[in-house]
């Protein structure tokens, strides 16, 4: 089963002396299948004609899960690199460039996204062995990642999973330092499944026998119940969140509690309750991957977290300057009912939430569940502001968009654009009110426009 991809390709181009590994991408994204075909196959074969790079890595974190993936991979990269580990990382999707997916570790700084010439290389390279065979562009950038980290020495890589788990391109690592399973929710029902546990069961399936794996903190109990099932069944030796390790906010501080011990830690620099149980899993993962993080440490990876498009507020750019003076504006690439109620109890817990009005910019695609979605803000946002993605071609009309927020009791309209809805609050605002607060959300396609349109993208 082949599925689409959201993100649309555009024909091969003359180069024209950017960016070569993209020209190299454009190039496979015109010849192969766009999405995922969830198989085994075709990327063992392809391991096979390269060598079997896989089997060539620095101990590897593998991490599955509906939400906090990311948070997880950037909070593991805080604390190995605080501690002076070179650290490879592996993310997806890309928010601006393809070259975001890569980060390659040094020895004497912290990793840094792949240099265009090295990834253009790779890619080509693996394009070549793949001898034009029927393949998708995501297996074809999961062999280059396995290239890239096999050819680049470090002492640990972060790799996390694309799309559920058992099949999973990424799934090919056979015997991982520590797998990973953050919480699960209704995601790509399409594809894995319409029930929690069909999909616990898919990200299930990166556990290797034997092999260690964290459980993090699962709202559903039924989740939470087939992971810890076929932890035991293949003998994997397990932590789980709740029981074996948890974190709670005390006195303004993240206090982190583990069979190892207490560490009483300054709160994550990510925004939101929920990231002390994904900053909670970060640190168990690490251990159990066998690297011992001392307190000190672990204070000063807390400070250092980077991961955009997660709660992250937009200060510097032309988008901020267009709203009144004092106002917020924040962006989270959230787009499923889970992730939008961990943004709403974040923005909820915002001390002048009741003072400053909320404002709402949404675009989604449609394969996702946009009354849920707007469901979660139901009594907090003042309007919705509905806008199309005009980087994919399955992004929902605007028009649609602002009748399924209406359906979830919001008020909405469409609008052409994010600069628009900025400018529309910035020249028409009642200088007497609270600057407002405004959230741009929905997909990570809108929020990666956002990015590139600001001149703030990911470093």
């Amino acid at each position: 089963m082949t599925i689409p991809a959201p993100r649309p390709s555009d024909a091969p181009r003359p180069f024209d002396g950017g960016s070569e590994a993209e020209y190299e991408i454009d190039k496979l994204m015109a010849l192969h299948p766009k999405g995922f075909d969830l198989s085994l196959d075709r990327i063992t074969r392809l391991l096979e004609r390269l060598g079997n790079p896989h089997e060539r890595l620095p101990p590897v974190i593998h991490i599955a899960g509906t939400n906090g993936k990311g948070s997880c991979a950037a909070v593991s990269r805080a604390l190995l690199e605080a501690d002076g580990k070179s650290v490879h990382v592996h993310t997806s999707p890309h928010l601006v460039r393809w070259h975001e997916r890569f980060r390659l570790g040094r020895k004497d700084g912290p990793s840094q996204i792949v240099d265009d010439a090295v990834l253009a290389d790779a890619v080509r390279r693996v394009a070549e062995a793949n001898g034009g065979e029927m393949i998708t562009v995501f297996e074809i950038l999961t062999a280059v990642m396995f290239v890239l980290f096999s050819e680049h020495p470090a002492d640990v890589a972060i790799i996390e999973v694309g799309l559920g788990g058992r099949f999973d391109a990424t799934n090919v690592v056979r015997n991982p330092a520590v797998s990973v399973i953050m919480p699960i929710g209704l995601d790509h029902e399409a594809y894995l499944g319409d029930r929690i546990e069909l999909i616990a069961m898919e990200k299930a399936g990166i556990m290797k026998p034997g092999v260690p794996v964290v459980i993090g903190y699962q709202e559903n109990e039924i989740a939470r119940e087939v992971l810890t099932d076929t932890a035991e069944r293949r003998g994997c030796p397990m932590a789980v969140y709740g029981q074996d390790f948890f974190a709670f906010e005390e006195h303004g501080r993240m206090v982190f509690q583990s069979q190892a011990g207490l560490m009483d830690l300054p709160l994550p620099k990510l925004a939101g309750r929920h990231q002390l149980s994904n900053a909670a899993a970060a640190l168990a993962a690490v251990a159990t991957a066998g690297f011992e993080i001392q307190q000190e440490t672990a204070e000063r990876a807390m400070a250092e977290i980077v991961w955009p498009a997660r709660m992250q507020r937009l200060t510097d750019g032309p988008f901020p300057a267009l709203l009144p003076a004092g106002s917020e504006l924040w962006l989270d690439g959230g787009h499923n009912p889970h992730a939008a109620m961990m943004v709403a109890e974040t923005l909820a817990g915002m001390q002048d939430r009741m003072e400053r009005p909320l404002f709402l910019i949404a675009g989604m695609l449609n394969t996702k569940d946009t009354d849920g979605y707007f469901g979660a803000f139901d009594g907090m946002v003042r309007h919705v502001f509905t806008v199309p993605i005009t980087d994919s071609d399955a992004g929902v009309d605007p028009e649609a968009l602002a009748e399924s927020a209406g359906r979830a009791g919001l008020t909405a309209q469409p609008m052409k654009s994010v600069e628009e809805v900025l400018r529309l609050l910035g020249e028409g605002w009642n200088r007497l009110e609270p600057a407002p607060r405004v959230l741009i959300g929905g997909s990570l396609y809108l929020a990666g426009e956002v990015l590139r349109d600001n001149g703030t993208p990911p470093q």
